[in-house]
């Protein structure tokens, strides 16, 4: 199923940030650093690249550190997140394609080092949006 998450984005606090909010709700953590594929500064190796806590409530709040090469403003440090299987890339792609018209295009809809199709835009309205197909999986 097609989720909506919120993405808070920090500068260098993203792996303070979990750990606070893991202790708040619970739940189960998981985080990956700029170093684990291979991107970003080497002063940026043990930033997080991405992190997810997944509540027993159900929701997910999504955490990662902005790379030093890209601006950080205070009014950007949420992104909207939307994420599915990848059964859902007809319909993901649909939301990708509405959401571009008129839009800056961060970075294109494309196949990311984790295997998953991602982009990233900011619409007409200046609303950061994150797109993400799960890629398929391994047998």
């Amino acid at each position: 199923m097609a989720r909506l998450n919120p993405y808070i984005n920090f500068r260098d606090s993203a792996r303070a940030a979990l750990d606070f909010y893991h202790g708040v709700f619970g739940g189960e953590l998981h985080t990956t650093a700029y170093s684990e594929f291979g991107v970003g500064e080497a002063s940026e190796a043990d930033k997080i690249m991405h992190g997810q806590l997944d509540t027993a409530k159900g929701f997910t709040l999504m955490i990662a550190d902005v790379p030093d090469s890209m601006p950080f403003e205070p009014g950007s440090a949420i992104s909207v997140s939307i994420s599915g299987a990848a059964d859902e890339a007809e319909l993901l792609q649909g939301y990708w394609d509405a959401l571009a018209e008129g839009a800056t295009i961060v970075e294109e809809l494309t196949q990311a080092p984790w295997g998953d199709s991602f982009g990233m835009l900011v619409d007409r309205f200046g609303i950061h949006w994150m797109v993400n197909v799960q890629g398929p999986q391994a047998a």
